[in-house]
């Protein structure tokens, strides 16, 4: 278990230059973000920082930050603090067990809100789960590759999947969705953590909200585990990113049938073409 954090307080209030920082602190091994109105904070695990690798990576922004090693409890504290119920239209709720209850929504989800990337709050959550939306997952096979907290699992049993994989690299994630599998009462969801798609099934939709160095790597991973006719959902991408998910869609049996956007943030449906 990691026991401290280091936590880096950037002073930024342009939306799109968060999401930019976000994106690029992600894949510098950041596991978890804080929005206020004028800073965004961003939590590693204290033995992985680097101030030189994090000065290269603000230094073109011209960004001032502060850093502060805090203890696990500490953490936990100041994300239940800020955290706020998200919202997607009438559709989903995305809540702590602190708040009430949802009420004009089709869905509820009640999460631990702890140090896993994915509470909702982050515009690719909320583009998975509106994407999500338009899709049948009536007695459905669901990959959830990368699954944070647990949401997007959690949200496709709801939907009626008959049988979901959450897998994720990072053991906390997999404790956290474990935490929040049970708090939802979920009865369908597998949890497995691995680096990439180790089991030899077919699934009818994947979802991966992660990000571009690992979709661009794992797709055709996933195109081999997702059944022709089936649906890949990705995002975690950057509007900057699309000519370089284009190109690879291009190079695999997949056709691209829906874009969504959401602030700088992308998400993209694709079908696997029949004759793949």
């Amino acid at each position: 278990m990691i026991n401290s954090y280091q936590q880096v307080t950037i002073t930024v209030s342009d939306n799109n230059v968060r999401d930019i920082l976000i994106a690029l602190l992600s894949d510098a091994g950041y596991e978890g973000f804080v929005e206020e109105r004028s800073v965004l904070k961003a939590f590693i695990p204290a033995g992985q920082f680097d101030i030189t690798s994090l000065e290269d990576l603000l230094g073109p922004f011209g960004l001032a930050y502060e850093t502060e090693t805090i203890e696990q409890r500490n953490w936990n504290a100041e994300w239940e603090a800020g955290f706020q119920p998200v919202i997607v239209d009438d559709f989903c709720a995305i809540r702590a067990d602190f708040h009430q209850p949802a009420v004009g929504v089709m869905y509820d989800i009640n999460i631990t809100p702890k140090m896993s990337f994915g509470t909702g709050h982050h515009a690719t959550t909320w583009l998975m789960v509106q994407t999500m939306r338009r899709i049948s997952f009536e007695e459905k096979k669901v990959l959830d590759f990368g699954t944070g907290t647990g949401i997007l699992a959690i949200l496709a049993e709801k939907m009626g999947a008959s049988e979901i994989l959450a897998i994720d690299n990072d053991s906390w994630s997999i404790e956290n969705a474990a935490e929040n599998i049970t708090r939802n009462q979920c009865r369908r969801i597998k949890l497995l953590q691995a680096d990439t798609i180790q089991v030899q099934e077919q699934f009818d939709i994947i979802l991966a909200n992660i990000n571009k160095h690992v979709v661009l790597s794992q797709l055709h991973v996933m195109l081999e585990h997702c059944k022709p006719g089936g649906l890949i959902v990705v995002s975690g991408l950057l509007q900057s990113d699309a000519n370089d998910l284009k190109a690879a869609i291009e190079a695999h049996p997949l056709t691209l049938v829906d874009m969504q956007q959401h602030n700088s943030w992308l998400c993209w449906k694709m079908i696997v073409k029949e004759n793949g």
